[in-house]
């Protein structure tokens, strides 16, 4: 385990002060040293923390390619992920560190102006970024908007829709955000993580970050771990297994137990070789899992994962923006079939249907939404294949019998 973005005081202690900050990292690098910091960024193999794990360096060159000094910077704390909590325990402990990130990052792509995009729900790092941008000087023209509760909020396009018309729907059509967002400027819409992460590149060098990591994808990240003795946000090395976190944190299932990886958008995993495998995004991509947002949630051997899969369901269903018949109605339906089977009141074709879903509406949202419910549910199907087949058949739980 190590610490970089979480370096500094305990966590407990709140919000670390703009002098303390100043005094423990020093001040940022002037003008003049700030030319290379998106060539940094990309030597550095800094990945998007928000769940898609873009390049950062190549999204920041993208904006700054049109900006020409009108570009806006957004900076994505909405967190709209229910196991998360990452972000706002960064933005509640270390403010100043993600506004360093976007002073850093208006400056590389040349923007004026930025905005603080932190979920209504997460009253504690509001206040604690409230308070840090009376403590420094306003370099950039800041602002703060509170998006609703909702999943799809966090959505850079949704973002990009609810500063401009307050309305948190994803946008699927072009132009993107960083061709033409907030007010109709080139956006940068980067998750907090990761620009906080940009602001440690930025005094120390890709060199220093790419030190951290014991697999493919170097540095470190923050993940969220639930299921265990002492559940929270911690900061590991990429590459660090599901075995390192259990035994870091007091995690009760035993080994082999399943695990859901990358939270609500994420899928189950199980079986020995899981625990091994590591928290990297190379590593997970090739075996056609995400690390997201850093999600690990533990599941206990006395857990049941088809309730468990149908309370997320459900959570889903409801987060529908509204703006088409496969989220609507597909995803209620789904909801709706995996409930039955869950309380034993399955359909004779409920499980049939369950499976053609997690084929048929692959795609055909208007945003993201069923792509990444079905994704879950099918690892679901796969995982805890003998429990869903007793919930059916048997009307029964083998987990729970």
């Amino acid at each position: 385990m190590t610490a970089r973005l979480l370096s500094g005081p305990a966590l407990n202690l709140g919000a670390e002060p703009y002098d303390a900050h100043r005094q423990r990292l020093g001040a940022l690098p002037g003008k003049a040293e700030r030319a290379g910091l998106i060539p940094a960024i990309e030597a550095a193999g800094l990945l998007g923390r928000g769940g898609a794990g873009f390049p950062v360096g190549r999204k920041w060159a993208s904006v700054a390619g049109r900006s020409k000094g009108q570009a806006i910077v957004l900076a994505n704390g909405a967190e709209g992920e229910p196991m998360s909590m990452k972000d706002r325990v960064l933005m509640a402990t270390r403010p100043h560190l993600v506004l360093d990130g976007v002073e850093l990052a208006a400056d590389a792509v040349g923007a004026k102006k930025a905005v603080l995009y932190i979920g209504s729900e997460h009253a504690g790092a509001r206040v604690a970024m409230e308070a840090a941008l009376r403590e420094r000087p306003r370099v950039v023209d800041t602002r703060i908007v509170t998006p609703p509760v909702s999943y799809a909020a966090g959505e850079e396009s949704a973002a990009v829709r609810f500063v401009n018309k307050g309305d948190p729907r994803p946008v699927t059509v072009p132009p993107r955000p960083f061709e033409k967002g907030i007010d109709g400027k080139p956006t940068l819409v980067q998750n907090v993580e990761s620009l906080a992460n940009a602001a440690l590149i930025a005094r120390y060098g890709a060199a220093w970050f790419r030190e951290a990591g014991r697999a493919e994808t170097r540095g470190t990240a923050l993940v969220t771990v639930s299921g265990v003795t002492t559940p929270g946000v911690l900061e590991v090395e990429l590459g660090t297994t599901l075995a390192d976190l259990a035994a870091w944190t007091g995690g009760t299932a035993s080994v082999g137990s399943p695990v859901l990886l990358g939270g609500y958008f994420g899928s189950w995993v199980a079986g020995p070789d899981a625990w091994q495998m590591p928290l990297d995004p190379a590593a997970l991509r090739a075996r056609g899992l995400a690390f997201g947002c850093g999600v690990v949630g533990f599941m206990g051997d006395s857990a049941c994962g088809v309730a468990a899969t149908a309370r997320i369901m459900d959570y889903m269903a409801g987060s529908s923006a509204a703006q088409c018949g496969p989220c609507v109605y597909g995803l209620r339906a789904v909801a709706d079939a995996t409930a039955r089977v869950a309380t034993f009141a399955a359909h004779p074709d409920d499980l049939r249907r369950l499976r053609g879903w997690t084929e048929s509406l692959v795609g055909r949202g208007a945003c993201r939404l069923p792509d990444g419910t079905v994704g879950l549910l099918r690892s679901a199907l796969t995982v805890f294949e003998t429990d869903w087949a007793a919930h059916t058949a048997q009307r029964r739980c083998q987990v729970r019998a």
